[in-house]
């Protein structure tokens, strides 16, 4: 069944429209008629199974037939991704969603290539692909693509009530599932990942002061897109256990 979103603050009584992109999908691309059923959801938890009632390019109706809510997400997850090289954020905006990550916060640390400038201008192609993987895996909850942000700036802002993770090439960093076997999550969990030629030695240095724990994926050296995603995989993975 084909999903659209519409947003929490559109959602009023059994009567609900699809506008904008998400209507010229349904009606054109997707060619939905009056009476087919289709999936909505608002990316805060609340999806609906609904019927369509008249179509047109600009606006797609259609009524509730059953309505669900997702159950609470007791563990938030925040990747925070330095960016990475060529097309490869988009890579892991994507999949970070299917992984089940609640927000992304792109950062530009010292061995980032993209400029700050032009980074900004791709957040809303990352929100787009963010929602258009929520739409495919069946996410109800729409993480957040973040305006991207300088590491220094952002550290100081990093809530020391979250559990603090860093993939880190350090002698002294201990695996994944050791860690959470020793330390179990609090809350939410923010998880680190730098660009290609790693955090400089002050950027690591500042994370750790800043409460991060060092995390090791074993001794092979991973892509950045690799580690994120194999990341984001085992802390799923031990969160359900």
């Amino acid at each position: 069944m084909n999903r659209y979103f519409i947003p929490t603050e559109e959602w009023s009584g059994e009567q609900l429209s699809l506008t904008g992109d998400e209507a010229k999908h349904c009606s054109r691309v997707m060619r939905a008629r009056e009476g087919d059923k289709i999936e909505v959801f608002d990316g805060k938890g609340t999806s609906a199974i609904c019927q369509v009632t008249s179509t047109k390019r600009e606006a797609v109706s259609c009524c509730i037939l059953t309505k669900s809510k997702s159950p609470k997400i007791n563990h938030s997850i925040t990747l925070c991704q330095a960016i990475p090289k060529g097309g490869n954020m988009e890579l892991i905006v994507q999949k970070a969603v299917e992984l089940g990550v609640n927000k992304i916060q792109p950062l530009i640390t010292a061995h980032t290539v993209a400029r700050p400038e032009s980074a900004e201008k791709k957040t809303h192609k990352w929100q787009r692909i963010a929602l258009e993987a929520c739409k495919q895996c069946g996410q109800n909850f729409l993480p957040e693509v973040a305006q991207p942000q300088p590491f220094d700036q952002w550290l100081q802002s990093v809530n020391h009530d979250h559990s603090r993770l860093i993939a880190a090439l350090d002698d002294n960093a201990i695996h994944l599932r050791e860690h959470f076997s020793k330390h179990p999550p609090k809350g939410s969990i923010s998880f680190l990942v730098g660009p290609e030629g790693d955090f400089s030695k002050s950027e690591y240095e500042a994370a750790y002061q800043s409460g991060f724990q060092a995390i090791s994926f074993g001794h092979i050296v991973l892509r950045v897109e690799t580690a994120s995603l194999y990341g984001l995989s085992i802390i799923q993975h031990e969160l359900s256990a």
